[in-house]
């Protein structure tokens, strides 16, 4: 009887003992063994065996890990304060290196990515930070690749997600914003006048070739005028009808001029029947 309590006991031992020295990995991880504090090879995903009391695992996830970037004060490079954010996409590439080389390798990738953010933002300009954020984000991942490189750890995105500056400067650069669209509207403006002046002016050429089509101009916009029901009617003279009395009014001027300056007084009207019968009365009165 007391040996069969014996090998209860030694058989409830050797499973608890197979019991806790099994270990599942799954899929996404992979387990880094330690066999009195000496390192083993890597274990791959399933079930895995360990020696209790002797040897220890360290889990290590393979999947992408989204890091987000607290905001950071900066000064550009044209000393405007901001507050820039980012978000950070790494992964474990060796697992191995991720435990032996490095503490905690979340955490020094998340302080190495604050620093490199404000470094980078620091050497760029506002205009570059609102405009060129494609160029900063790559100059930002092969910075921070560049650090995490030796510790396993890869960063496949950085991407900067908002950008915060003092409401002064966003009411000076509405201002800016404004200005500049006058400046093209007057340009655009500018650019339509010309071209409709060389529109006018081919246009004039072509009537001036044939006296008809400028009558015929002449007859559409009477017609265009009398359509309108408007209190003032303009109504223009053709030059060629004026013409020969403008062209007579410097001789007639020099002919008067000319007849004052030799004393020859000007005709003088005889008064009429009328005339003379109502002075004839204011006499005898």
């Amino acid at each position: 009887m007391t040996w069969q309590l014996v090998v209860g006991v030694v058989v409830a031992l050797a499973v608890v003992l197979l019991i806790s020295s099994v270990r599942i990995l799954r899929e996404y991880e992979r387990g880094v063994a330690f066999r009195l504090g000496r390192l083993r090879p890597a274990l791959g995903p399933g079930v895995r065996l360990l020696v209790p009391g002797l040897d220890k695992l360290v889990r290590v996830d393979l999947r992408v890990v989204t890091l987000t970037i607290p905001p950071q004060e900066v000064i550009t490079k044209d000393n405007v304060p901001a507050r820039v954010n980012a978000v950070v996409l790494f992964q474990v590439t060796d697992p191995v290196q991720s435990v032996m080389t490095v503490e905690n390798h979340a955490v020094a990738t998340s302080q190495i990515a604050q620093t490199t953010l404000r470094s980078v933002v620091g050497r760029a300009d506002l205009d570059t930070l609102l405009a060129h954020r494609a160029d900063l984000n790559e100059d930002l991942a092969q910075s921070i690749a560049a650090q995490t490189a030796p510790w396993g750890v890869q960063v496949n995105v950085v991407e900067i997600k908002d950008v915060e500056i003092p409401e002064a400067m966003q009411r000076a650069m509405a201002r800016e914003a404004e200005a500049e669209r006058e400046r093209r509207a007057k340009i655009i403006n500018a650019h339509g006048e010309l071209q409709a002046s060389e529109e006018l002016r081919q246009a004039a050429d072509t009537l001036s070739r044939s006296p008809a089509s400028l009558q015929l101009r002449y007859l559409q916009t009477l017609l265009e005028l009398g359509a309108d029901q408007n209190s003032t009617v303009v109504f223009p003279l053709p030059i060629d009808i004026i013409g020969p009395f403008l062209g007579k009014l410097p001789q007639l001027t020099e002919i008067f001029t000319n007849g004052r300056s030799n004393g020859t007084p000007p005709p003088r009207e005889e008064p009429s029947d009328d005339t003379q019968a109502s002075a004839e009365r204011d006499g005898r009165g």
